[in-house]
């Protein structure tokens, strides 16, 4: 089961730049963990493991263009 994430709050109220900078920190971390499991991967000698390793660095790529794209949203830059 998953655990709740805690909340910043500003007077008992949840904040737009709060939660905006723990979901900015969140794909930070995330970004790090698909790198890491990635580059535990291709330590790996067999193919499959080295096809992995690139799936999860990708990942980390996409966590990280996702985090751009927050940030953009968050100063009101990001135009459909």
């Amino acid at each position: 089961m998953s655990k709740r994430l805690p909340y910043s709050t500003s007077a008992g109220q949840v904040t737009r730049s709060e939660l905006l900078a723990q979901i900015i920190e969140y794909l930070i971390y995330l970004q790090e963990a698909c790198a890491m499991y990635g580059h535990l991967c291709a330590t790996e000698d067999n193919h499959m493991d080295k096809l992995l390793a690139k799936g999860w660095l990708g990942m980390a790529e996409l966590f990280k263009r996702m985090q751009h794209t927050v940030v953009e949203m968050a100063k009101g830059k990001l135009h459909s």
